[in-house]
């Protein structure tokens, strides 16, 4: 099986390899004009191809498209050979080609009577026990195979040379015997794959019963007129030979083309819609396709937004009554009325993905293919959501960390200071006491400036990280370094990344001081690989990750997290502690 990016190319060139087997074997044999007959069989064998084609498209992850291709295959390759025996053929190279490729047809009688009906409808063995049934019946059509291909010259009667590659003396009689034994053994498993599809009859449902009752229908049909092909051969009946050949190309793909367009044979929805004059094949969509289709409306939403919009492509996709993509707090948004317990649920990344009913029918193992597909999206949505939502939390977080600071520190010291100064005013207020409120009040302009920096230093504005790092760091109380890459001081860049760096490294910085007792610390600063980065580094007690987590720093991971970089931290009890805090930034 091909992946999605080659399925397409691949199909299409299978099925034009198998058609212009076809066309060009019908052509060489009869040459111009080319009778009318000749084009009804030409047009006949085009069926096979042209579903197989449709199938491998649209569900390029099943084998039973690229299966019916294969057959294709053989069939027209082997009309090529036959072609160019009866055209071209001569001792040379020519007619080593045809008999190689004449040779294909008994494969296509092989794949068409043992494999296309037992693999039918999902491309999987019916049962474990048909393992063994399975490969006997792929030795029989390499032995049928091989026998036709190295057959003496009396089994090409039909061609005026014969066959180059035929053996002779006893290893042509057991070229004879392989491919007769081979051809018998592989139209018994015939016989015996059609005894199996009854059996699945009587204990198939509803659904399954149309799909498997038309399958009988076409191996019966297929099985029947290769007998009335070799018999009219034989006795020189030309009309029922035509018959037979027609019946043989034709009866198992009209029997799966039957099963597309009338039944969804995989969950293919083929319509067609518009005016007399213009169709379209209305398929079911696939992954990729529901994805471009409401790609653009994604790009636009919020977080909640997409998760609604994803639902409703779950829902359309499968064809379901409603689905649902559920947030690990229980919040679900719905397409569609939701009535009655989830039929079909997967997990989606934090959360899961509810499907109800069907509009018709049940779910199938394509179904959920298709939903694990979609589930990789809808975690990801629910991840940014989740996100997003750490982040809102954080920034009120913040608000009140400010406020509380306002309120317990500066507003009390101004509350102080109007009192003074109220008094001073009452009293007449000796210098001393000036002296005391003009100390309180740089102070208080102090604080305020601490303050100030806590929500943006001016300093990361107007000096950029490395200046607003080292400017921070000077005011501390341990030994601490700084050091920075060559050029990185005169570099700027975004608001939101020098920020987020600034305040991860302040953050550590504040951790090592309160809870590591840290004598030195150390921090660096680099930019390379398109990546800037911050470490800083202790040398205090270190403690365990497991149990404490992340001190503080979660916010700010989520902060980093939101522009695609990342936070690491590694301590161990003993050995300090060491944060790293990167974000993509293209040199």
């Amino acid at each position: 099986m091909a992946s999605s990016a080659l399925a397409r190319p691949l199909a299409a060139s299978m099925a034009g390899a198998a058609a212009a087997g076809m066309v060009a074997g019908a052509i060489m044999e009869t040459g111009f004009p080319v009778p009318a007959s000749q084009w009804l069989f030409a047009a006949g064998c085009l069926f096979l191809p042209s579903i197989g084609w449709l199938i491998a498209t649209r569900r390029p992850d099943n084998a039973y498209g690229w299966l019916l291709l294969a057959t294709a295959d053989c069939l027209g390759l082997g009309a090529l050979g036959f072609g160019l025996l009866l055209h071209l053929g001569d001792r040379g190279p020519a007619a080593v080609a045809g008999v190689v490729l004449l040779s294909l047809f008994p494969v296509f009688y092989g794949l068409s009577w043992i494999f296309i009906p037992l693999l039918f409808p999902d491309g999987r063995l019916p049962s474990r026990r048909w393992r063994a049934g399975a490969w006997l019946g792929g030795v029989a059509i390499a032995v049928y195979w091989l026998g036709i291909l190295l057959s003496p010259d009396a089994a090409y009667e039909p061609f005026p040379f014969g066959n180059p590659l035929g053996l002779s003396g006893p290893a042509a009689l057991a070229a004879i015997i392989m491919g007769s034994l081979g051809q018998v053994v592989a139209y018994l498993m015939g016989v015996a794959v059609l005894v199996s599809l009854v059996l699945r009859l009587r204990r198939a449902t509803a659904a399954e019963r149309r799909l498997l009752g038309l399958m009988i229908v076409g191996q019966t049909v297929t099985l029947g007129s290769f007998v009335l092909m070799v018999v009219s051969g034989e006795t020189q009946h030309a009309l029922g030979r035509m018959i037979g050949v027609m019946a043989v190309m034709t009866a198992l793909p009209a029997v799966i083309a039957a099963s597309v367009f009338r039944h969804n044979l995989l969950d293919i929805r083929v319509g067609i819609r518009g005016s007399r004059f213009f169709l379209v094949f209305d398929l079911r969509p696939t992954v990729d396709e529901l994805l471009t289709e409401i790609g653009p409306e994604l790009e636009e939403a919020e977080p909640v937004e997409q998760l609604g919009r994803l639902a409703g492509a779950v829902r359309a996709g499968l064809e379901t009554r409603w689905a649902a993509v559920v947030l690990p707090d229980g919040t679900r948004l719905t397409a569609g009325e939701e009535n009655g317990e989830a039929v079909l649920t997967v997990p989606a990344g934090l959360g899961h993905i509810a499907c109800g009913p069907k509009l018709a029918g049940r779910f199938t193992a394509e179904d959920r293919r298709q939903l694990g597909a979609l589930a990789v999206p809808v975690g990801l949505a629910i991840q940014s959501v989740a996100l997003a939502a750490r982040l809102v939390d954080a920034e009120e977080a913040g608000r009140r960390r400010i406020e509380r600071d306002i309120h317990d520190g500066v507003q009390q010291q101004l509350v102080a200071l109007i009192a003074g100064l109220e008094l001073a005013r009452a009293t007449g207020a000796r210098p001393e006491t000036l002296t005391l409120l003009r100390d309180q009040a740089r102070q208080t302009l102090t604080d305020l400036r601490e303050l100030a920096a806590g929500i943006h230093p001016s300093v990361l504005s107007q000096g950029g990280l490395v200046e607003a790092v080292e400017e921070r760091c000077s005011r501390l109380p341990v030994t601490t370094t700084v050091t920075a890459d060559a050029g990185l001081r005169a570099r700027r860049f975004p608001d939101q990344v020098e920020g987020a760096l600034y305040f991860t490294a302040s953050e550590a910085l504040a951790n090592a001081l309160k809870h590591a007792s840290a004598s030195r610390i150390e921090v660096r600063l680099t930019h390379d690989g398109g990546r800037l980065q911050a470490v800083v580094s202790d040398d205090g007690k270190g403690f365990d990750l497991a149990a404490t987590g992340r001190r503080g720093l979660g916010p700010l991971a989520d902060r980093l997290s939101a522009l695609g970089g990342a936070l690491e931290l590694s301590s161990t009890p003993g050995a300090g502690t060491r944060v790293r805090a990167w974000v993509p930034a293209p040199a």
